[in-house]
């Protein structure tokens, strides 16, 4: 009879520290997975956009002047707003430099106070200077604030292009609203790229 010699195999103890690790390292690997390579949501995305500048030309025939002179555009073909005291928003963008597509986006938005419904929108924001347009692009996460000028009336008659307008950085085009909440801002909205 032969002798066979076993070596004790190490045991290796599972700790929550260990275990955890595991588990985000595997949800960061899949998550990566679905980053949206591959996908048509860019593509769609791209469609919505151009979709929006046409109906904001058709409607606003002045905004073709703005488009001319801005050194970009970030066009948000759809954005939702919802509130029942507190609110939010979401939509979906395209970030557009010399009618080239150089990042997408997307806009979110919460806010508190007395507010109830819903409502749809699009809207533009021309950057009319290149400082402007470098400073939303580097930034990690964009806050609308007040330095925005809209040149879009509430009641949507006509486009306002006088030289006043002319000379903000940035400036917004509202439109199509739809639903029973009314007055559009963008101010508090952050924009983030994404890879959609």
């Amino acid at each position: 009879m032969s002798s066979i010699t076993r070596t004790p195999t190490p045991r290796v103890a599972m700790t929550r520290r260990g275990f955890t690790c595991g588990a985000l390292a595997g949800t960061t690997l899949i998550a990566a997975c679905g980053n949206g390579i591959g996908s048509n949501g860019a593509a769609t995305i791209d469609a919505r956009a151009d979709a929006t500048l046409t109906q904001m030309y058709r409607t606003y025939p002045n905004t073709r002047d703005l488009a001319a002179k801005s050194n970009g555009m970030l066009i948000m073909p759809l954005v939702t707003e919802a509130g029942f005291g507190f609110g939010g928003g979401y939509g979906r963008g395209v970030l557009r430099v010399n009618d080239v597509t150089v990042d997408y986006y997307s806009n979110t938005k919460a806010s508190a106070g007395f507010q109830i419904g819903a409502k749809q929108y699009a809207h533009v924001l021309f950057f009319m200077t290149q400082d402007a347009l470098e400073g939303f692009r580097r930034a990690s996460g964009w806050t609308a604030g007040a330095e925005i000028d809209y040149v879009t009336p509430e009641g949507g008659e006509s486009a306002s292009t006088d030289s006043n307008v002319l000379t903000a950085p940035i400036l917004a085009a509202i439109f199509g609203q739809a639903g029973l909440y009314a007055g559009a801002t963008l101010e508090g909205a952050k924009y983030t790229r994404i890879i959609p």
